[in-house]
């Protein structure tokens, strides 16, 4: 089997804060990235973990916390990145979405993009 075969792809959404060491240093909510460039890590770490407490407790849905926090152009598909394979996504990401099991949410991961979380969804 080739590494893009189906029963090796996964589908995730995820939630991404970026921070002043992210790679770059822009979003759909923040095109100038001055919001992004005075954001810690530690900042945007805490932000995230209460987002995901949020949708843990069920206080909150992951996509709906995805469409309106989320640095990533995914936010307005709720988060949804559809299926990719190995290789496909830095490999912390990667690591954190396939040791997940479908519908799981991941711990913060820190890639050079920002932190995430990850929702596997298939």
């Amino acid at each position: 089997m080739s590494s893009s075969s189906a029963a090796e792809k996964v589908r995730a959404s995820h939630i991404l804060i970026k921070h002043q060491g992210s790679r770059r240093k822009a979003s759909w909510k923040d095109p100038e990235g001055h919001a992004i460039s005075n954001t810690t890590r530690e900042a945007a770490v805490s932000q995230l973990k209460v987002l995901r407490d949020d949708i843990v407790s069920g206080k909150a849905k992951f996509g709906d916390v995805a469409s309106r926090y989320s640095d990533c152009s995914s936010a307005k598909r709720g988060g949804d990145l559809g299926t990719f394979g190995r290789g496909q996504m830095q490999k912390p990401f990667e690591d954190a979405t396939y040791s997940l099991r479908v519908g799981e949410i991941s711990g913060i991961v820190d890639t050079d993009s920002g932190v995430h979380i990850i929702m596997r969804t298939g």
